[in-house]
């Protein structure tokens, strides 16, 4: 399979950011998005990070931001970040290793129940301009698009990345968005 996440767009972003980076010439690029309101969730990301660095190279990381809890009230805000990962896996053996990642950190997930408060949420939001559905994982994230707190940090790192399905850019996703939840875009 073909990189289809082009490459030079990649670069040409990281040197805007002015991060240093180490890109595999081939793989999968996967944008990840790390999310949590419980425990010291900084510290779980910086675990997340060291865990998922295994399964490849974290090439980009946006910004940290605090967000509203999407879809529960009264909750702790959360905290979100962006990650791309260059990784040799497919698809669901990513998803294998992620899921056991969370485990691992003490997500516990219950079925039916898919917004509660975490330590730890790990989430594939894209693999390259991949489209891929399976029982266990939907690629792009099917919700992507309707939530502040997703297109915040992916107008960070990569805004002119074409969606594959809605054939918008990041950056035109993001100004059409209607979600008007609090996201704070934090400087540390």
């Amino acid at each position: 399979m073909n990189v289809c996440l082009d490459l030079r767009e990649l670069i040409s972003n990281i040197k805007k950011n002015k991060q240093e980076v180490s890109i595999k010439a081939r793989g999968y690029n996967v944008v990840i998005l790390l999310g949590g309101n419980i425990g010291d969730v900084r510290e779980n990301f910086k675990t997340a990070q060291s865990e998922l660095s295994y399964l490849g190279i974290i090439n980009m990381e946006s910004s940290l931001y605090r967000t509203e809890a999407w879809g529960m009230e009264g909750a702790d805000p959360f905290l979100n970040q962006v990650l791309i990962l260059n990784t040799d896996l497919e698809a669901e053996q990513l998803l294998k290793n992620i899921l056991s990642i969370e485990r691992m950190m003490g997500r516990q997930r219950k079925d039916g129940d898919s917004y509660i408060s975490r330590n730890i949420d790990i989430d594939i939001l894209f693999i390259d301009s991949l489209i891929f559905e399976s029982s266990k994982l939907e690629v792009p994230h099917p919700r992507l698009h309707l939530r502040k707190f997703t297109l915040a940090p992916l107008v960070e790192l990569i805004p002119d990345f074409e969606h594959p399905i809605l054939k918008k850019s990041i950056l035109e996703l993001s100004k059409e968005l209607k979600d008007s939840l609090t996201v704070e875009q934090l400087d540390e």
